[in-house]
């Protein structure tokens, strides 16, 4: 096995700052770094100083904070045509934003040399060797992207070729090899990189793949595979088009399945790409590999079954090694083992062969086909069962409540008005409210009346609605699942209703978001 070190460099900056619908401030940037360093990358890739005010502001302020692991790269292109490096404004910024590395791209491929710069090909051989030269004179580690590479090797490989030696002669300590439109296959990646290899075996080849053919992250594995020592991406995917090389999930499989040594600590990898989502603003998709919610869940029965017994049999790697959890989820689908696992982590006194068991499947397949789904709200699902095991002591009862809407509602007045009467042990309490709509009011409402019961729902507040049409041809009339995400200082919770009353269904999931975090806090 070989057992070479692979540097890690990470471009969410610079490369995932040009996807779609992605806008870092000069804040977010210094956050990404602070995540980025924390988590042991190599190198982080934070853009051009040279392209904007931004991008100058921050390397101002980044670099008053010292990282710990990660090394800080500047990016830029090669000296200008017609131009000294010396003279050249762009390698004076990239001088000038204080970076000990620092990252130039030059043109791999005749055609973009001929047909995009339109220099000769000498003289494109001389801007990549003279910018390399200029600023390994000035002290500075460069990593040379040699963009279009693949394509350009495709066109001319013998053109494509000489970019590499202009570089290496010069003194780049890093030839990556780049897809730039990502349309390279896994195969042949392998092969122009274990070419590359062997033409230059005292300089580290890298690979920087982009997603066009969904084949990032495997081309990425097969250059390593071919003696590539160098992996370039963005840790969360995103990036120009359909993005890059998505290093949550190259790291996995550089050092949990391929035996290699790189950067970054797995055990917080979840978190960290978390972090990073959060940051940029973005959903993280469940199902995606590794660091997803949904990348260790099991509904199945059979597979949940097989599971409990064995991990390996549905895991590919163990879901700590990644900081990630195994989540088994409870539907119609689900068989008498998941159901009872989920069960017992809030009754262990039930067992499996047991009656009340019988009785919570029968009743979560009857509510499921009423339109209910519970794998996404966990805490409906424990009181529904714990209501049919009879273990549930509701904390208060509704008498009624009633809203009114008005249009218009007239200048700085909210549109909608709530009043409930709710009933604990014996006594009752009414309370009015006004909201934005009838959902917002009631949610006042219900908090107004019960806080004179229960003031350890002071901390509790709804961080997501959704909503869902479930019979799509019934229109206005249809029947719809409401799902209520709640959260208090400690945790984050679930709740589900479902009725052809919009405020019903969204009342009913209020109401046990309610009722879970007062069970909770006894």
């Amino acid at each position: 096995m070989d057992t070479k070190r692979i540097s890690i460099l990470d471009s969410t900056l610079r490369d995932g700052a040009q996807g779609e619908n992605i806008s870092f401030s000069v804040n977010d940037k210094l956050g990404v770094v602070k995540a980025l360093d924390a988590f042991g990358v190599d190198f982080i890739e934070a853009g051009n100083p040279a392209s904007n005010p931004k991008d100058l502001e921050f390397f101002e302020r980044v670099a008053t904070s010292p990282l710990a692991t990660a090394r800080l790269a500047a990016f830029g292109s090669t000296r200008r045509r017609g131009r000294e490096a010396a003279q050249d404004e762009n390698l004076a910024a990239l001088l000038a934003a204080g970076t000990d590395v620092v990252v130039i791209f030059g043109k791999g491929s005749l055609m973009h040399v001929t047909e995009i710069l339109r220099v000769s090909p000498e003289e494109n051989l001389a801007m990549i060797s003279e910018s390399v030269a200029f600023l390994k004179g000035h002290g500075k580690s460069v990593l040379y992207d040699a963009e279009h590479f693949f394509d350009g090797y495709r066109y001319d490989a013998a053109y494509a070729l000489s970019t590499l030696e202009a570089a290496a002669d010069a003194g780049a300590e890093v030839l990556c090899l780049c897809d730039t439109n990502g349309g390279t296959l896994p195969h042949e990646v392998y092969e122009v990189t274990k070419l590359v290899v062997a033409r230059h075996p005292g300089v580290s080849v890298g690979m920087h793949a982009h997603n066009d053919s969904g084949c990032a992250v495997a081309n990425s594995l097969m250059a390593v595979e071919a003696g590539a020592t160098h992996v370039q991406g963005t840790l969360i995917g995103f990036g120009e088009r359909a993005g890059n090389a998505d290093l949550s999930a190259v790291l996995p499989a550089l050092k949990l399945k391929m035996g290699r040594e790189a950067g970054g600590t797995l055990p917080v990898l979840t978190e960290t790409a978390a972090r990073v989502a959060e940051i940029a603003n973005v959903v993280m998709p469940g199902g995606k590999p590794y660091v997803g919610a949904s990348a260790f869940s099991h509904k199945a029965g059979m597979h949940v079954d097989g599971v409990l017994k064995n991990p390996r049999s549905f895991e590919h790697v163990d879901p700590e090694a990644v900081g990630n959890k195994r989540r088994l989820l409870v539907s119609e689908v689900s068989g008498r083992t998941g159901v009872w696992e989920r069960v017992r982590s809030f009754a262990p006194q039930i067992a499996k062969d047991s009656p009340g068991l019988s009785a919570v499947l029968d009743r979560l397949k009857q509510l499921e086909h009423e339109g209910y789904q519970f794998e996404a709200a966990d805490a409906s699902f424990e009181l529904m069962a714990k209501r049919t095991l009879g273990m549930h002591e509701p904390h208060f009862s509704v008498v009624f409540y009633k809203t009114m809407g008005e249009f218009p509602a007239g200048e700085d007045l909210l549109p909608s008005t709530a009043t409930i009467q709710i009933r604990v042990g014996s006594t009752t309490e009414i309370a009015a409210a006004k909201g934005k709509g009838p959902v917002h009011a009631l949610d006042i409402a219900l908090r107004k009346a019960l806080a004179v019961f229960f003031p350890v729902l002071a901390d509790m507040h709804l961080i997501d609605y959704k909503v869902r049409v479930l019979e799509q041809q019934a229109t206005t009339a249809a029947k719809v699942r409401v799902l209520i995400e709640s959260a208090d200082a400690h945790s984050t919770w679930t709740t589900v209703g479902v009725s052809e009353d919009i405020i019903e269904a969204s009342f009913n999931a209020l109401v046990d978001s309610i009722e879970y975090r007062l069970s909770h806090a006894e």
